[in-house]
């Protein structure tokens, strides 16, 4: 079972772990792609604003170049209509390469020395034919070259720091989240694995209480055949009788509870009267009910159909009625109703007798579970027959349930009608 356990935990929190990576990462390269696009854009649009005409070429070629603050306020006042969120400068240079003039496009921007060299080299290297962006997170400028010897120069440092930050949010929020994950995963674990584990542990219980149940009548058979060896008496063959049918009775009872309960041929049962079913079932046990004194009451509706197994259904009456008996009082009564409501037949077997006590009302319809251990051997009972009703309900897709009170058992049986 720890072995189960531990890989459904381990499944659960690596695809949610997976789930939780792939989102985060989609969302850093939609936020990296957005901030590239952004200055390229910027690039592409503060190349076209501040294209000279031939007149401005010729004085940048002669280094002719008009007062530098004029000029500055000129493309200043023309990038005006331009939305900017970056830091964005203009590099004029002349043909042999020195630069004339360097305009920050950003309010109050200061021009530095790194900037300045940054142009010098761009420039020097002699490849202006193409635009750089470079790696976001690392990289602090993208450029591009424009015609009339114009080099633009774009800050990545904003970006780099949304970038940057956006990433480590990132990290912080899937550690976070890896925890809530792990902590979930084990509930959630503990949750899908419950049934199986009540399984197992019942099936253990079974494997127990059977075994438990045949040991008696082994010992016994063993002991009597060897005191028949001995001393030839006619009461050790009735104790090897006896607990032969004791055995028997018992493996008959397992095997049927096995076949209900991997019975799954609903579609095959056919349509029959149920309250013909539940009058021929009460005539049955009329003569040991009388017997035994006690008052029997019937209230049957007629014609009431469902489809079902007829032999199962039997059964099942007669399992509530031999349980009804066992535990009615002296001189005391039983009642039957079968009614319709709606879509489904309710079926009602009650007795006056000791009440079942609450916290063991879902147990009785276990397995080998008998609340009075000390009567049970001798009345040559199991604990099965409630657990193989329940079988039979289930089969039928309906549902069985106890209410215990006031002196008044009743078992309430719901089967669909079709």
């Amino acid at each position: 079972m720890k072995k189960l356990e531990h890989k459904v935990f381990y499944i659960l929190v690596s695809m949610l772990s997976i789930f939780l990576l792939t989102f985060l990462i989609m969302f850093n390269v939609q936020s990296y792609n957005r901030e590239r696009t952004n200055i390229e854009n910027n690039l592409m649009r503060m190349g076209e604003q501040n294209k000279p005409g031939r007149k401005e070429k010729d004085n940048i070629d002669n280094k002719e170049m008009p007062d530098k603050e004029m000029n500055e306020e000129k493309i200043k006042d023309e990038n005006q209509k331009i939305f900017m969120d970056s830091i964005i400068y203009t590099v004029q240079y002349d043909s042999n390469g020195n630069i004339v003039n360097i305009i920050s496009h950003t309010e109050n921007g200061s021009i530095d020395e790194e900037v300045e060299n940054t142009a010098k080299n761009l420039i020097s290297s002699n490849d202006n034919s193409k635009m750089v962006i470079g790696n976001l997170y690392f990289e602090k400028y993208s450029y591009t070259f424009k015609d009339f010897n114009q080099l633009i120069i774009s800050d990545n440092s904003m970006a780099q720091t949304r970038l940057r930050n956006e990433l480590n949010t990132s990290i912080i929020l899937f550690i976070l989240l890896e925890i809530v994950i792990i902590y979930f995963s084990k509930r959630l674990t503990s949750w899908i694995i419950k049934p199986a584990y009540e399984s197992l542990e019942k099936q253990k219980q079974f494997i127990a209480d059977a075994s438990h149940e045949l040991k008696t009548p082994i010992a016994v058979i063993m002991a009597s055949s060897e005191a028949l060896e001995n001393d030839f008496q006619q009461k050790w063959i009735d104790n090897i009788k006896s607990e032969s049918e004791r055995m028997s009775k018992l493996i008959n009872n397992l095997l049927n509870l096995s076949k209900i309960e991997n019975n799954n041929d609903r579609v095959y049962y056919s349509k029959n009267n149920l309250s013909k079913i539940i009058e021929n079932s009460c005539m049955t046990f009329e003569s040991l009910i009388y017997e035994k004194q006690i008052k029997f009451v019937t209230n049957i509706e007629k014609e009431i159909y469902v489809k079902c197994d007829l032999d199962q259904i039997k059964q099942l009456m007669g399992i509530l009625l031999d349980n009804a008996i066992k535990h009615s009082e002296s001189k005391g009564e039983i009642s039957i109703n079968l009614r319709n409501q709606k879509n489904e037949a309710i079926l009602e077997v009650i007795n006056k007798g000791k009440d079942i006590p609450k916290e063991i009302q879902d147990k009785i319809f276990e397995r080998f579970y008998r609340a009075d251990e000390s009567r049970n051997r001798d009345d040559n009972r199991f604990g099965l027959g409630l657990a193989i009703a329940k079988g039979i309900v289930i089969n039928h897709e309906g549902k069985i349930e106890v209410n215990s009170n006031n002196g008044y058992t009743t078992f309430r049986v719901y089967l669909k009608k079709d």
